[in-house]
């Protein structure tokens, strides 16, 4: 079963050569984030999702990768083209383990990256995108010095984003590649995945390697600046 995912992932590079933006967004989903939270976040990526598969330039150059941590760490959705995919359901159980769940980010970009490279495919700077409610169940500091390296060599770029009171400040700034975290507006989920499709459209409109400022203006929809 996963031979044959690779093959239809590499066999999508070869028809489509168009330049990716590999996005995988870093989710909890433990037990704290029960009820409404979970539900938010639910509606939140399927709208993320909408909104760039109705982009046509975005809709063929983004792949999206899900991990979630909520009682482990695992990949709930691995790389593909945007146009096969679609999201998990959410369950919200178990503990926080957070540095697991970036390094497993970590490594399912760099396994991407490889695959784009033998395709000849190029492709835009990663994006990691870690949301939390909470403080990490586990070390973080061996996931926390492979961020810091690549954020330094300019090989990802990390969205670092606390939701509601009790996220640790602490853990998502040793986990976001030199971007000060954000705190999400109460449960603005949809204002924040609206955002960041905007920013992955506006992204897989330039060019390989150009610097794409942010939208500054765009994050005070979802973000207590």
């Amino acid at each position: 079963m996963q031979e044959n995912h690779y093959l239809i992932r590499q066999e999508e590079l070869i028809e489509n050569p168009d330049p990716r933006i590999p996005v995988c967004l870093v989710l909890d989903t433990s037990y704290s984030m029960n009820g409404q939270p979970i539900q938010e976040l639910q509606e939140g990526v399927q709208l993320f999702f909408n909104a760039i598969k109705q982009d046509e330039i975005a809709s063929s150059s983004a792949e999206i990768a899900i991990v979630t941590f909520g009682d482990e760490a695992k990949v709930a959705l691995d790389f593909q083209s945007v146009e096969h995919q679609k999201p998990p359901l959410f369950v919200a159980n178990g503990y926080t383990p957070m540095g697991a769940a970036v390094n497993l980010a970590l490594s399912l970009l760099e396994q991407r990256k490889e695959e784009y490279k033998q395709a000849g495919v190029d492709y835009y700077q990663p994006w990691m995108v870690l949301m939390t409610d909470g403080m990490p169940t586990d070390d973080i500091s061996g996931a926390a010095h492979r961020v810091t390296m690549l954020a330094k060599k300019r090989k990802l770029t990390v969205f670092p984003i606390m939701i509601g009171p009790d996220a640790s400040a602490e853990a998502l700034k040793a986990l976001g590649g030199g971007r000060p975290p954000l705190r999400l507006k109460g449960l603005n989920f949809r204002e924040f995945f609206t955002w960041l499709s905007k920013s992955v459209q506006k992204v897989s409109q330039s060019t390989p390697g150009e610097k794409v400022p942010l939208d500054i203006d765009g994050l005070k929809a979802w973000a207590e600046v």
